[in-house]
C-alpha cells in the first residue's frame, strides 16, 4: 500500500484540488476492494497545524497528520496554493526534499507547481502549471524548463499538472500508474472526466506579457496588438524601436518569453480564436482578417498554438455555429 501525503498547505489553497485527490484515490481503493484486490492508497491529509481556514473561514480542513510526524512517505501531493503564501509554507520545502531523496514521488497540482520549484526538484527540468501563471512562474524560477501546453509533465517521479480542474487528469495518471489502467478508467468514469487528455492548449488565452521595463518593447507589443491585418516583419519593429533586430529579438524574448516571431502569431490566432468563437465569418474569412494569406500556414500555426484545427476549435467553442 502505497503511503500518500496530500500537503494542507498554510495560507490561501485551491480547497478542491485538496479534496479531488482524496475523493479520487478513495475511489480507486474502493473499486479495488470490490473487484477482490487490496487497496493501493493510504491516504492522509497533511498540515503544519490541525486547522487550516480557506475562503475567508468559510471552509476549514482538519489535517490528521502533522507534517513533523510523516517520518515516511511514498507520494506526496501538493495542492493549488497562492504563490504568495509560499512563504508561510517553508517548512515543507526541506520535508519534501529529503522525503523524495528517500524515494518518494512529488505531484504537484496547478499553481503548487511554485512550491515543487521552490524546492529545487525540478531546477533544469521540464514542469507545467496552470497558463494564467506562466509569466509569473518564468519570473521566479528561470531555471525551470516551463511547459505551458502540458496537462501532465511526468519527470522520474516528479510530477506537475495544467490549471484548475486539469489535476484530475494528473491524479489519474497516478492511479493508472500504480493500481492499472481498469482502475484508471473506472475512476474516470465515476468523475465522469476524459481519461486522455493531454494539453491545456485549447483552454489557453493569450494576454502579452507586458509586466516589464522595457518601453520600446512594450511599444512593440503595443503596435502589434493594434494591427493584427497587418504583416509586419520583425525588421520594421526593429527600425521602429531604433533598435537593431539582433538585439531587439534578444530584449523582445527576455521581457515578453516570446520571440518577435511567435508573438506576433500567437496575436494573430488570438484574434483568430475570438472571432471563431462568436462569430459567423468563414475560417478563410478570419484567417484574412488576421493578416494570413496562406490557408496552410495558418492552420499549421492555429493547430501548433492550440492543438485543435480552426474548424474544431469552432465546433467546441461557437454553440450557435455548431447548432
Amino acid at each position: 500500500m502505497k503511503h500518500v501525503s496530500i500537503i494542507v498547505p498554510q495560507g490561501d489553497s485551491i480547497l478542491s484540488s485538496i479534496i479531488g485527490p482524496f475523493k479520487a484515490m478513495n475511489a480507486a481503493n474502493d473499486y479495488l476492494q470490490k473487484t477482490g484486490r487490496a487497496p493501493m492508497f493510504d491516504i492522509h491529509l497533511v498540515g503544519l497545524s490541525d486547522e487550516t481556514k480557506l475562503y475567508g473561514g468559510l471552509f476549514s480542513v482538519h489535517p490528521n497528520a502533522m507534517m513533523r510526524e510523516v517520518k515516511k512517505t511514498d507520494l506526496i501531493i501538493i495542492p493549488a496554493l497562492n504563490p504568495k503564501s509560499l512563504s508561510v509554507n517553508q517548512e515543507f520545502i526541506p520535508w519534501i526534499t529529503e522525503q523524495y531523496k528517500r524515494g518518494a514521488e512529488v505531484a504537484s497540482l496547478c499553481v503548487g507547481a511554485f512550491l515543487l520549484a521552490s524546492t529545487g526538484l525540478v531546477k533544469g527540468k521540464a514542469c507545467t502549471t496552470h497558463w494564467m501563471a506562466a509569466d509569473a512562474f518564468r519570473q521566479m524560477f528561470p531555471d525551470v524548463k516551463l511547459v505551458t501546453e502540458k496537462i501532465i509533465i511526468d519527470e522520474n517521479g516528479i510530477y506537475s499538472s495544467g490549471g484548475a480542474y486539469s489535476f484530475v487528469n494528473l491524479v489519474l495518471h497516478l492511479i493508472e500508474k500504480h493500481s492499472g489502467r481498469d482502475v484508471a478508467v473506472f475512476v474516470s468514469k465515476v468523475l465522469e472526466v476524459e481519461i486522455e487528455r493531454k494539453s491545456q492548449s485549447p483552454f489557453t488565452i493569450f494576454m502579452g506579457q507586458k509586466e516589464h521595463e522595457d518601453d520600446p518593447i512594450k511599444k512593440a507589443q503595443e503596435y502589434i496588438e493594434s494591427n493584427v491585418a497587418e504583416k509586419i516583419s520583425v525588421d520594421y519593429l526593429a527600425g521602429m524601436s531604433l533598435i537593431s533586430r539582433r538585439n531587439f529579438e534578444r530584449r523582445f524574448k527576455k521581457a515578453t518569453s516570446n520571440t518577435p516571431v511567435e508573438y506576433l502569431q500567437r496575436v494573430k490566432i488570438e484574434a483568430a480564436k475570438k472571432s471563431l468563437e462568436s462569430g459567423r465569418e468563414n475560417i478563410n474569412e478570419i484567417m484574412y482578417a488576421v493578416g494570413y494569406s496562406d490557408s496552410k500556414a495558418f492552420r499549421t500555426t492555429f493547430k501548433k498554438i492550440t492543438g485543435l484545427s480552426p474548424l474544431d476549435y469552432r465546433k467546441k467553442y461557437n454553440r450557435e455555429m455548431v447548432s
